[in-house]
């Protein structure tokens, strides 16, 4: 009997390769403070994952974010999970990366690329790093396409061209989902990819079921992670996002990806960057916080090798109405044009509410005809006068006759809310905005 044993532990010995085998790297738990653990012999490079034993003998899934001495600091997915001094801590090696291909298409998932939709796991061999692959800037291509959002407004007064990156600026309850929903309906794209970051679980619910439609959902990937879920999640999850569509465009399709909200993305940084002991500068935001905008934004954009581009849109909250915010003023500088929803109008019952004085599209120039372009600023001139003699004219000081372009200003008001207002099921294209344009509004 014991030769029989020590033959069969040599053939499982004979088949082990032992040459090619390397120690496994485990480090210990030794410290636990607000969001953050403290590691032991665990050295992995920045932005690694972990897999950290918890009380309960289960694994606990975290990220390096920091180093303290000889010490690693993790963050972990799950904050409300008992830890034990001296539980071993775990390389994993796979956190990195974001899984992506056709099989996306028509599912939702979390900030880990699990499903949420209760159909099945989602199988694919391609990946895409989470955190992006850094390209030339010189292999960027310029925006020289409209895109039809399927808004008159929006078509016609700030034309969003194919690859270009939009901030929509609103405060809360001025139709900011009803404009997301119209713009998903009427992008003309090959692939839609949302990511839901930050929001209550009851929108994301909402959005699903109302904003897409079957046929829409079959070419739309989505990533969701609600406002409960703690801050590495968030912020992983519009980087997943990014990550999925990023892949699409490397595969030369034309990209829609929306990003709900910004803000949300900039306030999860901003309590890991708390918590690790940055500074904080304006209003509470450590560098960090502001400094993960234009990371993430520039990712976005059209590629001149594959053909493909990614168009985006980000959302951001002006909290309180201040357009002045920090988080406001770093995306309005890193995106290529910005859309103001005005609250006033909104109480007026004017939708999509778009401010067209504060709003600007950069590239508009760039993928317009002259007409085109003459009869756009025809409407913001006019609208911009009407705006800055606003007070004037609720007074009843202005005499008509004293300036014939405020004249043509104040007739032409309910013309121009006219072409503003578009139903939140309406949607209309491009050569009709921007035919209505120059008929109202033309030389």
């Amino acid at each position: 009997m014991s030769g029989r044993l020590m033959r069969s532990a040599e053939a499982l010995i004979g088949q082990t390769d032992i040459a090619s085998a390397a120690p496994r790297r485990v480090g210990t738990l030794v410290a636990h403070e607000g969001l953050m653990l403290e590691v032991e012999g665990f050295g992995q490079p920045l932005g690694s994952t972990a897999k950290v034993m918890s009380a309960a003998h289960a694994p606990v899934r975290g990220e390096v974010v920091g180093f303290r001495g000889n010490r690693s600091i993790i963050l972990p997915f799950d904050g409300d999970v008992p830890y034990v001094a001296g539980s071993r801590v775990l390389p994993d090696g796979d956190g990195g990366l974001a899984t992506c291909g056709s099989g996306l298409l028509g599912r939702v998932v979390d900030a880990h690329g699990d499903p949420l939709d209760g159909r099945g796991p989602i199988t694919s061999r391609f990946s895409w790093p989470l955190a992006g692959r850094r390209a030339n800037p010189l292999q960027r291509g310029r925006v020289t396409r409209a895109l039809d959002m399927g808004v008159r407004s929006i078509n016609g007064l700030l034309t969003i061209g194919q690859g270009q990156r939009v901030a929509i600026i609103a405060g809360s309850g001025v139709g900011k989902s009803v404009l997301m929903g119209q713009m998903l309906a009427g992008a003309e794209c090959d692939v839609m990819v949302v990511g839901l970051v930050g929001e209550r679980s009851r929108e994301v619910s909402d959005f699903l079921e109302t904003k897409l439609t079957p046929s829409m959902r079959a070419r739309t990937a989505v990533v969701a992670v609600p406002a409960d879920h703690p801050p590495l999640l968030r912020l992983r999850a519009a980087m997943r996002a990014t990550a999925i569509a990023e892949y699409f465009r490397n595969e030369g399709k034309n990209v829609f990806l929306l990003i709900d909200s910004l803000t949300r993305v900039a306030h999860a940084q901003r309590e890991i960057g708390l918590s690790l002991g940055e500074p904080p500068t304006m209003k509470g935001y450590p560098p960090s916080a502001l400094g993960i905008i234009p990371r993430l934004v520039e990712r976005a954009g059209a590629d001149r090798v594959t053909g493909g581009s990614i168009t985006a849109i980000y959302t951001v909250l002006a909290d309180g109405g201040d357009n002045d915010d920090p988080v406001v003023d770093a995306a309005r500088a890193i995106v290529d044009g910005h859309i103001v929803l005005s609250r006033s109008l909104s109480e007026q019952g004017i939708y999509p509410a778009i401010d067209v004085s504060r709003s600007l599209s950069r590239t508009m120039v760039d993928v317009i005809d002259p007409d085109h372009a003459a009869a756009a600023a025809h409407f913001r001139q006019l609208w911009s006068l009407y705006e800055e003699n606003r007070d004037l004219l609720l007074m009843g000081a202005y005499a008509p006759g004293n300036d014939a372009a405020l004249d043509e200003a104040i007739s032409r008001r309910t013309d121009m809310l006219g072409f503003l207002r578009q139903g939140a099921l309406e949607t209309v294209s491009f050569d009709r905005s921007r035919a209505d344009l120059i008929t109202g509004f033309g030389a």
